[in-house]
């Protein structure tokens, strides 16, 4: 599965780096990366979990 950012979406709060610190970085100016676009199947939980957990929406696994 591989795990995208909508940069329009994304209103920075965090919640996804804190479910998956690993996968997902904020930046010094509240922007988030994806450190780790193809994710593994033992992380696969943890970033459904973010994904559904995004106040915005703006996360997307394929």
């Amino acid at each position: 599965m591989r795990v995208s950012v909508d940069t329009d979406q994304c209103e920075a709060n965090g919640i996804c780096v804190g479910i998956a610190p690993d996968v997902f970085e904020l930046d010094e100016e509240d922007r988030l990366h994806i450190l780790v676009a193809d994710v593994a199947a033992e992380r696969l939980a943890a970033v459904e979990d973010a994904v559904a957990q995004c106040p915005k929406a703006a996360l997307r696994l394929s």
